[in-house]
């Protein structure tokens, strides 16, 4: 392990995935230990884990959202998927894959780490977006023993766009992936709702503008194809056996500019994050957040106060 880019204590190591036909893949597993406080267990030790997975253009840079889990006696840890964050390399098509079930051997090597060689026996997973669409999936596939609840932060559980819109569109997507999956089905576009985020333009946060880019990149039929074969899996409905969380804000919207007042989801439909929650799994509980931006935990302090709380009362009610 080495110290991470946030700064201690938080360290990484790397995972090396083999390769393919971009050349060698590695993923990236970022850890902060729990604090040493009256939150770990009544042995002194870690209440239990939590492993991270982000979204789409994006990668871990959110030291608040560990230090949060940390301070309430969870070893935090957070993954960058291959070709995304640290992981990416020179030669690498950012964010790709044309299957998300890819992404099963380093969230699987990551768990064993936790859970083998780090002794953890309670893990929460927790994602956002994109991710939030892999990481269910993953459960339901694997069952994982040490797995106690999912946490879902604005997850993509479908497209955005009209019915008739999305059945079009996934038909003609996946005819295209078939023959031609490097299409580029939407070129790149500026995003002034990660410019809005950034301190250079008044923001609150600092991130890689290479990693995290302020330019939505192009969409490959390939990528998308994949994206909608998942969101049809999960529309069928998952058996995840654990309690799960899923957090959206309570409107959605679309920024012209960046400086635009931004207090809703401007990338998903957040109907649509509440419509097909149910069919995780057994047990879930829907929480809307006013005034939440599409990463809840990036919020103005006010809201992102209001979902630390929440998410605090729902943890206190069915992880302790």
């Amino acid at each position: 392990m080495t110290e991470d880019i946030l700064g201690s204590p938080y360290t990484r190591e790397t995972l090396d995935l083999g390769a393919d036909a971009e050349g060698p893949l590695t993923a990236t597993l970022v850890r902060r230990p729990a604090e040493n406080t009256s939150a770990p267990a009544a042995d002194g030790k870690p209440r239990g884990a939590v492993l991270y997975i982000h979204g789409f253009v994006d990668y871990f840079f959110q030291r608040e959202l560990g230090d949060w889990w940390a301070a309430q006696g969870y070893d935090f840890y957070a993954l960058d998927l291959r070709k995304y964050g640290r992981s990416h390399t020179d030669g690498q098509t950012f964010y790709y894959t044309e299957d998300l079930a890819d992404y099963d051997l380093e969230i699987n090597r990551a768990w064993q780490l936790i859970t083998g060689r780090d002794g953890h026996r309670k893990v929460v997973l927790m994602a956002h977006s994109t991710g939030g669409l892999i990481a269910p999936l993953w459960a339901h596939r694997t069952q994982p023993a040490e797995l106690t609840a999912l946490v879902l932060n604005s997850p993509w559980l479908d497209h955005f766009d009209p019915p008739l819109v999305r059945v079009a569109l996934t038909a003609g997507v996946s005819a295209l992936a078939r023959v031609k999956p490097r299409a580029i089905v939407q070129p790149p576009k500026n995003d002034p709702a990660a410019e809005s985020l950034h301190q250079k333009f008044g923001g609150e946060w600092s991130f890689d503008e290479t990693w995290k880019t302020f330019d939505f990149p192009p969409i490959y039929a390939g990528w998308l194809a994949a994206v909608r074969r998942a969101q049809r899996q999960l529309h069928r409905g998952l058996d995840v056996r654990v309690p799960v969380l899923v957090m959206s804000s309570a409107r959605s919207g679309r920024m012209k500019t960046r400086t635009q007042k931004h207090d809703f989801d401007a990338v998903l439909n957040v109907q649509h994050i509440r419509r097909w929650a149910p069919v995780l799994g057994r047990q879930v509980t829907s929480l809307v957040i006013e005034g939440a931006v599409h990463d809840i935990f990036l919020s103005p302090p006010a809201v992102r106060s209001d979902a630390y709380s929440q998410l605090g009362d729902w943890v206190r009610r069915y992880l302790h």
